[in-house]
């Protein structure tokens, strides 16, 4: 069975289960409410929580697990540390330059990462995507059994190549985000989302994953919607959809964009689920240099801006509703990450060194 057919019978698998179950800083002092809180827009009233996460190495990336525990990617530390909502740190374990986290609904932890190995009898760096699983070392960081899913032996004549984001689906099966500079092959450019299924939805008695493909009809160097040039970040849905958030560094005109899986009698691709100019979340060079994203419950669509030192806020039709780099005396510092979970805004603030959190004033 080939790639394309794989495919295809997992997106029929999860459509089955689908229907039977700005250019400056924003500084928020402009529209402070005077009391000390801060209004980031609208009737909303966001308040930093305090103490700063610090001790940390321009981390790229904090994810809210389904447990729910805090990860994050202490990049330049090269390790990864899970914490409690409290900040207590429950774990932490050491891997090579970690830029990206995502959890599937089994617990496993994907990262992407590097690691160093012998080629030609030099030691050489590769970008690289882990599998830890967190429950059979009973959520013990330190000792979770780890796979590399990639780079494959194969892939190791592509040493420009970089993992730079990941997210897991309802169903298990997970993208990983693929850039590199070698885009003119049709059947495998190096801007590509990579497809893992795990072996059983294929049918297979396995408890493992298998690389199955890449997602057809992504433009690796698209300047316009529906593009896979350079991403920096996929952010899936916390719903049974395949719908996903992709953030892009290259250049491109829309470096944010929500794909949305569309099927139609005669075909099944991801589409932008808004077109261009419609809305605020698709006005062209909104953004600088996104390099994460998150999304909440209701929707509510948030964009760490590293070129603009900025965290954005859009809701489910695209409108703006807070964007603030600055808050009180303070600043982001190229922010990379950001997640959300339980009325809390968790920010990587990756030029700062620091994990920062704010909370709406109505939740205090």
């Amino acid at each position: 069975m080939n790639f394309q057919k794989k495919y295809k019978l997992i997106l029929l698998y999860a459509l089955i289960s689908f229907f039977t179950s700005c250019a400056e800083k924003f500084d928020l002092t402009d529209i402070d409410t005077g009391n000390g809180n801060i209004n980031i827009g609208g009737d909303t009233v966001y308040v930093q929580i305090k103490p700063v996460w610090d001790g940390f190495n321009r981390p790229q990336d904090v994810m809210v697990g389904r447990e729910p525990f805090i990860y994050v990617a202490d990049t330049d530390n090269d390790r990864i540390v899970m914490m409690n909502l409290n900040g207590d740190i429950l774990g932490a374990r050491s891997i090579k330059h970690p830029v990206a986290l995502a959890q599937d609904y089994r617990l496993n932890l994907i990262v992407c990462a590097q690691f160093d190995t012998l080629v030609g009898g030099q030691s050489q760096t590769f970008s690289a995507v882990y599998k830890f699983d967190l429950v059979a070392s009973s959520h013990q960081l330190n000792t979770a059994p780890v796979k590399r899913l990639l780079p494959r032996t194969a892939d190791l004549n592509r040493p420009l190549v970089e993992y730079t984001g990941t997210c897991a689906f309802y169903n298990n099966v997970f993208y990983i985000a693929r850039k590199g500079p070698n885009n003119t092959s049709f059947v495998d450019p190096d801007n590509s989302i990579l497809i893992f299924s795990p072996k059983k939805l294929l049918g297979i008695p396995s408890n493992e994953d298998t690389l199955i493909g890449r997602v057809p009809n992504i433009d690796p160097l698209g300047q316009g919607v529906v593009s896979a040039y350079n991403i920096s970040s996929l952010t899936s849905f916390n719903d049974q959809t395949i719908d996903m958030i992709v953030t892009l560094t290259g250049e491109n005109s829309f470096k944010s964009q929500w794909f949305e899986y569309v099927i139609t009698p005669v075909d099944q691709r991801y589409l932008s689920n808004f077109s261009p100019n419609s809305v605020s979340f698709m006005i062209p060079n909104k953004f600088q240099r996104p390099e994460g994203s998150a999304v909440d419950r209701s929707l509510n669509i948030f964009i760490a801006d590293a070129g603009r030192d900025s965290i954005y806020k859009f809701n489910s039709f695209g409108d703006e509703l807070q964007s603030f780099g600055t808050f009180g005396s303070d600043s982001f510092n190229e922010p990379h990450g950001v997640a959300f979970f339980d009325k809390t805004l968790y920010v990587a603030d990756t030029g700062n060194n620091r994990i920062l959190r704010f909370i709406l004033s109505t939740e205090q």
